[in-house]
């Protein structure tokens, strides 16, 4: 009844103005449409092992998010070791079917050492293991002209550790993506 006795005592203008605020106040309420051109509709999620990671649900085939998601571009090996073991090579298997597929991209294998030996016997071992994989890709049938090869030594440590748990990561090759070739 309070309500009734408001609107009556308001001039018809006032009215009005009041009305016309109620309207914008609900048209500003729906943002439905401007959400919907602002933020693409989420991928539903199934619950599988193999549903897209959130935010990665649109990467493109043959993209190099493509290649590090769902290939993998690094290659583990064992203390003072540049020999591939089978987790090495199911790990090149994969790279090497991508790459087949995708013969626009050009890889740059990088070698990696942990700090197990002197500078120049973790140079010589991670170049090594980049030329390991390398032959390896080639053997599965990569053109070898798409990779060069390049062993860093322990220059670029994953982490500085003295865990072994840890040290394993700077063990590795890294299959970058190229578009052009680079320098050694």
């Amino acid at each position: 009844m309070r309500n009734i006795t408001l609107m009556s005592a308001l001039t018809g203008y006032t009215r009005r103005l009041v009305g016309v605020a109620m309207l914008l106040t609900l048209a500003a309420c729906n943002t439905t449409e401007i959400a919907a051109l602002e933020e693409p509709a989420a991928t539903p999620m199934t619950g599988q092992t193999n549903d897209p990671a959130p935010g990665f649900e649109n990467v493109t085939a043959g993209s190099e998010e493509d290649f590090i998601l769902n290939v993998g571009r690094r290659t583990y090996f064992t203390k003072d070791s540049a020999t591939l073991d089978s987790v090495a090579m199911a790990t090149l298997d994969k790279q090497a079917i991508w790459l087949n597929s995708n013969p626009r991209w050009l890889v740059k294998l990088q070698g990696f050492a942990d700090d197990s030996g002197s500078a120049s016997d973790m140079a010589t071992l991670s170049q090594k293991r980049a030329d390991a994989a390398m032959a390896y890709l080639v053997s599965k049938g990569v053109d070898a002209n798409r990779m060069w090869a390049k062993g860093y030594g322990n220059d670029r440590e994953v982490r500085d550790c003295t865990d072994r748990s840890c040290k394993v990561q700077n063990r590795r090759v890294v299959s970058n993506l190229r578009t052009q070739r680079d320098s050694l």
